[in-house]
């Protein structure tokens, strides 16, 4: 059996899309000695597993991170790939030091540094940047269970294109962007019912021409990265609401949902005879369920004493101050409404860089992983 092997670094990166890649990008420039840990195979591929058809609501003129502009017309909206494509020649051109297929099973302290346990690999680190999102593991309501084995269902995060229905009609739960997105798709070969409360709108058209003079722009660079922020009393006093409720539609309209022959009905609370429930005391007789419910942010790996009673990470726009050199960095509303945007990891990224930078007293005492890993 291979011996465990322990490597020690100034700074450990944990996530390997666009949040870590910023962090990456900015540490470098300020002459960090990091490493980045990713844990799937491939960098992009978080983009690559996600349904086929998907788009990014963010035009390419704002899709770009810091250093490398989108390379497609500013006005386009990439696909998923073409997106996974751009972080991976990201990481190439910086010559970013990543480590794929590293699962990091454990984040904890040992005297005054801390400690990353990824199976029979261990790194000891002065600082680490947990450079993830909200999104890691999927949630569906315990209910699920007591659907008919004949229903057939699975998460969104399990969902690629329309050929994984069964013959039958299709529910949708959750009538956020992914939801109402997946709704449309269905509907062009099923009957199809999306439930869930409204979660809003963006009033109007993304890739219209309000937004081509400059609507986009205002919404994406002012009103998410600059007004609703830390900084503005306003945005002190949504970020509770926002951090509990899901995004308004962006591409769609209600419009369009029901053009093309999507139901709206209420929550599914639970189930009645093996079939959905929903509040309404309906029951739907369905062959498949799509579960948009969102997801769990999957942090049960730290451990370490910086959860609050809600189960959220306690920090300051993403410093944790109870466990000095411990970072967050692409979480929702981390300092900003944009904080996990890709148009707005940026700034978090870079300021997080530069608190590291500035606590940094020691080198790594064994052969940089730097070197090891470019």
């Amino acid at each position: 059996m291979a011996d465990i092997q322990t490597n020690r670094v100034n700074t450990i990166v944990i996530g390997g899309g666009q949040a870590g890649l910023s962090v990456g990008y900015h540490l470098k420039q300020k002459g960090v000695e990091f490493v980045i840990l990713d844990a799937r195979a491939r960098i992009g591929d978080v983009w690559r597993e996600r349904w086929d058809s998907l788009r990014l609501f963010t035009p390419a003129r704002h899709a770009g991170l810091d250093g490398l502009p989108f390379p497609a017309p500013p006005f386009s909206f990439p696909t998923k790939n073409e997106m996974a494509d751009y972080l991976e020649t990201y990481a190439r051109t910086f010559a970013l030091p990543i480590r794929s297929s590293v699962r990091v099973e454990r984040l904890t302290r040992v005297g005054d540094r801390f400690l990353v346990v990824a199976g029979r690999q261990r790194f000891e680190a002065d600082n680490v940047v947990v450079a993830m999102a909200h999104y890691q593991q999927r949630r569906i309501p315990p209910f699920a269970s007591e659907l008919m084995p004949r229903i057939k269902q699975f998460h969104s995060l399990e969902y690629r294109n329309r050929s994984q229905y069964q013959p039958g009609d299709v529910l949708v739960v959750g009538a956020g962007n992914s939801g109402a997105e997946i709704a449309l798709e269905a509907a062009s070969h099923h009957r199809t019912w999306l439930a869930g409360p409204s979660t809003g709108v963006v009033p109007f058209r993304i890739e219209g021409l309000p937004s081509r003079l400059g609507l986009s722009r205002l919404v994406l660079r002012v009103l998410f990265h600059r007004v609703l922020s830390l900084a503005t009393p306003i945005g002190r006093r949504i970020r509770p609401k926002v951090l509990r409720k899901a995004a308004p539609l962006i591409r769609l309209k209600p419009n369009d949902l029901r053009a093309a022959g999507v139901e709206r009905v209420p929550r599914v609370v639970g189930v009645r005879d093996g079939l959905p429930l929903l509040e309404n005391g309906r029951v739907l007789d369905v062959a498949n369920v799509v579960w948009c419910t969102g997801f769990d942010p999957g942090f049960s790996w730290i451990d370490l004493p910086v959860f609050g009673p809600d189960g959220d990470a306690v920090h300051e726009a993403g410093v944790v101050a109870s466990e000095p050199g411990l970072y967050f960095v692409g979480l929702h509303f981390l300092y900003a409404f944009s904080s996990d945007m890709i148009h707005g990891v940026g700034r978090d990224a870079e300021r997080i860089a530069g608190v590291v930078a500035a606590r940094r007293s020691r080198p790594a005492t064994t052969s940089s992983v730097l070197e090891r890993t470019a």
